[in-house]
């Protein structure tokens, strides 16, 4: 929801850093790596109860991911390298809301809530994505991408101001997993409504045939049609 807002304020500064960085040759995925290996950091300094370090290495894991899009962006942008950073940003999502149920098991249920809400979220945007590409359908909103963003209540920006939130006041974890997995369900259906409207009535206009292909349905004229 905030995303294309939050775009237009971090893009200019992400994009000298990328042009730069570009000029030197320094791979995205390269920058990409960095920042799940901070990310992973992330998780073990919430382990370990160390929220300040891990407030830390969050924001530096969020930094590393912009800066990787915008390498990415004044070299070439990749498959294989869109492929890399949504899978990096939804493992240490859920990473890090699964290592405070490891600094507290009192806090096992809220995450494992969460955690289980973050897949309606992902799998809706992924397979819009999947769809969208086959269509040749493209967005702008959220910045030139490697494949559709579609966007929802819970964006990368609400994520990374949740997990922020979680590490500055740990102790609000359960409320904050509670109404942000409700909100992740609230994207999921919205998502699927989207789906629906884009895509959903296209079934009705044609057949599969034998070996599961589809084509249009041929339009039988009776004689009251006008020729």
């Amino acid at each position: 929801m905030l995303d294309p807002y939050m775009r237009r304020l971090i893009d200019p500064p992400l994009n000298l850093i990328g042009k730069k960085l570009a000029q030197w040759d320094v791979s995205a995925n390269t920058i990409t790596i960095l920042g799940f290996l901070i990310g992973l950091l992330t998780m073990v300094m919430i382990g370990m109860k160390q929220y300040e370090y891990a407030f830390i290495c969050l924001l530096l894991n969020r930094f590393f991911d912009g800066v990787d899009g915008a390498i990415a962006r004044h070299s070439h942008l990749s498959d294989f390298g869109g492929f890399l950073d949504i899978i990096c940003d939804f493992t240490i999502y859920s990473g890090i809301v699964f290592s405070f149920a490891i600094a507290h098991s009192q806090n096992a249920f809220c995450a494992a809530f969460l955690i289980f809400s973050f897949i309606g979220p992902i799998t809706s945007f992924l397979s819009y994505a999947t769809i969208a590409a086959k269509k040749q359908i493209h967005n702008s909103r959220r910045g030139k991408k490697s494949f559709y963003y579609l966007g929802g209540i819970c964006e990368g920006t609400e994520t990374t101001i949740v997990l922020i939130l979680m590490c500055l006041i740990p102790d609000i974890f359960p409320e904050l997993c509670l109404i942000y997995g409700i909100l992740c369900w609230i994207t999921t259906v919205g998502r699927i409504y989207q789906a629906w409207k884009d895509f959903g009535g296209e079934a009705l206009n044609c057949l599969i045939d034998s070996e599961g292909n589809a084509y249009k349905k041929p339009v039988i004229k009776t004689k009251f049609q006008v020729q």
